[in-house]
This record gives C-alpha cells, structure tokens and sequence, in this order.
C-alpha cells in the first residue's frame, strides 16, 4: 500500500481527490490549515465521506510554519500539494498572503521532502500564469513571464521553486496547470457556485464585462484522474520534471454558463453589469495533447453534463439545509 501525503484534503479539489485515492487503495495522510477564506464547515463537510476511513490520517497544521511538518510519523512514498491560497482578485488586495501561503508553504513542503527522503511530488499550478496570451490554445512550453495578478506570479514561482528542488536534490515533479475546476462542493466564491446560490435566492448575479470572456471548465472528476495519472506516471520514472496543462480543451463563454446553469435549473437569472476586474484573463484554453501523450489523460465530462452534476448536488445540500 503506496502512502500519499495530500496537502488541503478539505477543500473542493483535495475532497474529492483524497475519497478517490482511498478507494484505489491508497493510504492518505491529510494536511489542512482550514484557511478561513471560506466556511470551515463546509470545508468539514468536504471530508465527510472519508474523514473515518481507517486509511486516511488527518493532521490540522500550517503549512506556513517552517516546522509544522515534523510531526509526521508515516512513511511518505509522494507528496500531491494541492494547498494554497486561491483567487485572482483577493490576491491583488493582500499579495503577502500569497506570498506566505503558496510560495514559502511551498518551500516547506520541499524542505520536507528533501529532509525526508520523498522523491516524488505532484504540484498543483494554475492556468492563470498564462495571463492575457494571445495565442491559443495555451502550450506549456509557452512564455509565461506576463502574469497580470499576484496569484499567477506566486504560482509561477513554485514551479520555478520547483525546478530548483529538483536540479539540486533530485526531486521527481510535475506541475500541474489546473483550468477553472467545477462540480460538487466548488468553493462558494467560484463563479458556478456563487450564481446559482444568488440564482436560487432570486437576488442578481454579478456579470463582468459583456459576456464574451471565456474558462476552459473542466469537470473534477476529469482534474482528479489526471492527478492521479500524474502519481503513477512519478512512481513509475525517475528524472522528472515537467508542467501538464489539466484542462478539457473546449473554452465556454460567460454568457453561455450562466444560459447553461439557468436551463439546467429552470431558474431565469437576474444580471447585475459590471465593468471588467483587474487582474482577470479574457480567456483560458488548453492545449492538453502534451498531458495525453505522457500520462495518459483524456478528460470525459462535457461542460452541460458537468453543470447538470452540479445543479443535482447543490439542490440536494440545499434540501438538506432546508430540512435542518
């Protein structure tokens, strides 16, 4: 049994990548601060399917404090870090938050593995260091020096952080470029989430600039599997480095998904217009041959298909609510 330490198994991602995991049989070793950028029970929530799974060992630390991570005991075979503070537009209020939650974590974390002996990590990076790219889809071997917000620059600078890790000591990584990630449990400050709790509550919807910016959705399950396909691919090779776009390939405009979630849910949206945000990208697009060819991942759930998920989820969790 191959034991994997996953950094932020409360949250949207790491929940669902964490029950994944320990159905394949895999020992967790969770690790989360429970940020206070949203809910800790929803974060709590996140973990209920597994929290008690004999399989899965929990641990509420900062990964910020340089120490914090002496208090493992386990044999640790790969390190999935997911942790760290997301959001373009909280990151241009308080950029040293960034700095010390994402980049100095990561540090930590590879500190860790160096101290440790761990050799493998898979690293989770972000679409948002492509920045206003013109060109389309998003290639990994393209510049990204022109991020436009302190949230793309702090994850540019972990897989930069990376790389020296892994020149100096050998570490195996692959950063992996998530594209906006949607489905059930999405964080409530994330787009998808946020319209349809304002949809159902029948208050406006907050639409920035006219609708023809565009996300590169790809549906959990989909991000979750190519996390995992990285893993095996780190445990089956030596000498790795490298950046995979994780991304479904097939951009969807503003205005489709809020049409999308409203046909799906039978409720017409009331929209609030709003001039464009600093810091957000017009469009994010992915080109994903590269994660195809070396781990094998080839996204399955349509856009509609993923929104109709979500919509069943969040109108059972609101039942739920109800109820209580």
């Amino acid at each position: 049994m191959k034991t994997v330490l996953v950094t932020g198994p409360a949250g949207f991602i790491g929940s669902h990548l964490s029950e994944k995991l320990l159905s394949l049989g895999y020992k967790v070793i969770g690790v989360d601060n429970f940020d206070p950028f949203y809910s800790r029970d929803i974060k709590t929530d996140n973990m209920e399917n597994f929290m008690l799974n004999p399989n899965f060992y929990f641990y509420e630390l900062d990964l910020c404090n340089n120490n914090s991570l002496d208090q493992l005991n386990h044999e640790i075979d790969l390190v999935i870090h997911l942790a760290g503070k997301a959001g373009v537009r909280p990151s241009i209020l308080d950029p040293q938050s960034y700095i010390d939650s994402n980049i100095s974590a990561t540090r930590n974390i590879l500190d860790f593995m160096r101290i440790r002996g761990i050799q493998k990590m898979a690293f989770a990076s972000s679409s948002s260091v492509y920045g206003n790219n013109a060109i389309v889809p998003f290639t990994e071997d393209q510049n990204v020096d022109n991020v436009i917000s302190p949230y793309a620059f702090s994850k540019k600078s972990c897989e930069i952080l990376n790389h020296s890790y892994h020149h100096l000591y050998d570490l195996d990584i692959i950063n992996m470029r998530f594209f906006t990630v949607f489905g059930p449990r999405q964080r409530p400050d994330l787009a998808i989430n946020k319209f349809m709790s304002l949809m159902t509550k029948e208050e406006a919807i907050p639409v920035f600039g006219d609708g023809t910016t565009a996300r590169d959705y790809t549906y959990v399950d989909d991000t979750v599997n190519g996390i995992i396909n990285c893993c095996e691919y780190l445990f089956s090779n030596q000498k790795v480095f490298n950046t995979l776009n994780l991304g479904n390939s097939f951009p969807i405009t503003l205005s489709t998904m809020i049409e999308t979630i409203a046909t799906t849910s039978g409720i017409r949206p009331i929209i609030n217009r709003l001039p464009m945000q600093a810091g957000d990208v017009n469009q994010t697009f992915a080109d994903i041959s590269k994660a195809k060819d070396l781990v094998g991942y080839t996204p399955k759930i349509t856009f509609v298909e993923g929104i109709s998920r979500f919509v069943k989820w969040f109108t059972q969790k609101q039942s739920i609510l109800t109820v209580a």
